[in-house]
């Protein structure tokens, strides 16, 4: 009997644990993201201080000079960065997650490159904009991630087989991409490669409202299905003993990533390496309390907030912000490969 106890005191003092760091790092990663954000508007050829920005922001003050640079000129940036950020993080970590490998990322198994591929279709070939480049990228998402599931389907879809596919999927894709740009004119070939570097400034205002409020309804949607995707990371048969209907979660769940990183591409561009590093960083800082979609999504916003400041400020010329990203998310990558394949999980 007072074993028994002592198991349930240990238990509860391990939830409590748990629960304390993930508040207290959800919080540091939400305050992180709240200062760059600050930050990413007061920097630039007129600088500005943190007070100017937030009381213009928060139209606690009228100041015609300050409130046009920062609401016209900067503020768009600044939000495109935080919902690319969010939805590139979330959708990142329930790939990583749900596939049940750190290489299950957005960026390698085909659903960025069908969204590049069928934006780039419709720049080069339909000179398509603004919510009509939103719509391709959509539906290119879509039908990447439906051929991969049906590719993957054997009574069932296991983590491998579908990152396997979704290589084979990506690097098909890639290839149209080439061959659609080798058919444009210099113009439009050099927009759509433009567009393909990534660069969270590009979007016009009409992306970027659909991508927030699609923001606000996937992320608690995803938060919802989040007990169903921990059932899942225990396999498919604990999680059908456990009362989950797995597939129709894995559907559900996968439906809710594929939107997340489909309007990120459209207003942003395949930014590359976010989706892949945001998870793991959160799970980190996390420790025990691992898992958390909202921590890998602050984390995600964190990252590209971060690596725009750098590639717009800090770099002799101003860079798109995927070269950024992609220059720090390399080494990354290399380091994943090399360490997965010594632990014995690289298939």
């Amino acid at each position: 009997m007072t074993a028994t106890l002592e198991s349930v005191r240990a238990l509860r003092t391990n939830r409590r644990r748990r629960s304390t760091r993930f508040a207290v790092v959800t919080g540091g990663l939400a305050a992180a993201v709240a200062t760059l954000f600050v930050v990413t508007m007061m920097v630039g050829s007129f600088r500005l201080s943190a007070g100017e920005v937030i009381t213009s922001v928060l139209h606690l003050a009228d100041n015609p000079g300050v409130d046009f640079v920062v609401r016209e000129l900067r503020l768009p940036t600044a939000v495109s960065g935080l919902a690319v950020g969010l939805a590139l993080g979330a959708s990142g970590t329930i790939f990583q997650q749900l596939l049940r490998n750190p290489l299950a990322s957005p960026d390698f198994v085909g659903i960025t490159s069908g969204a590049g591929l069928a934006a780039v279709t419709g720049i080069v070939v339909l000179q398509a904009g603004g919510l009509a480049i939103t719509g391709f990228a959509l539906g290119g998402a879509v039908v990447a991630a439906t051929l991969m599931y049906v590719l993957a389907w054997r009574d069932g879809v296991t983590g491998y087989r579908f990152i396997l596919i979704g290589i084979g999927v990506a690097v098909f894709f890639d290839g149209l991409t080439g061959y659609v740009l080798t058919r444009a004119q210099l113009f439009e070939a050099r927009q759509a490669i433009h567009w393909l570097t990534g660069s969270v400034g590009q979007a016009s205002g009409p992306e970027l409202r659909l991508l927030l409020g699609a923001l606000v309804v996937l992320l608690p949607l995803a938060v919802v299905l989040q007990r169903a995707l921990r059932a899942l990371e225990l396999g498919d048969d604990t999680a059908r003993a456990l009362g989950s209907r797995t597939e129709l979660s894995r559907a559900g769940l996968l439906a809710t990533a594929v939107a997340l990183i489909a309007l990120a591409v459209a207003v942003a561009g395949p930014i590359i390496f976010v989706a892949l590093v945001a998870g793991p960083i959160a799970n980190r800082l996390l420790g025990p309390a691992t898992g958390g979609i909202v921590p890998a999504a602050l984390a995600g916003a964190a990252l590209l907030l971060g690596a725009d400041l750098v590639a717009e400020h800090l770099l002799p010329t101003p860079l798109p912000t995927g070269v950024v990203t992609g220059a720090v998310g390399a080494p990354y990558l290399l380091w994943l490969l090399a360490t997965t394949n010594r632990q014995g999980a690289g298939g």
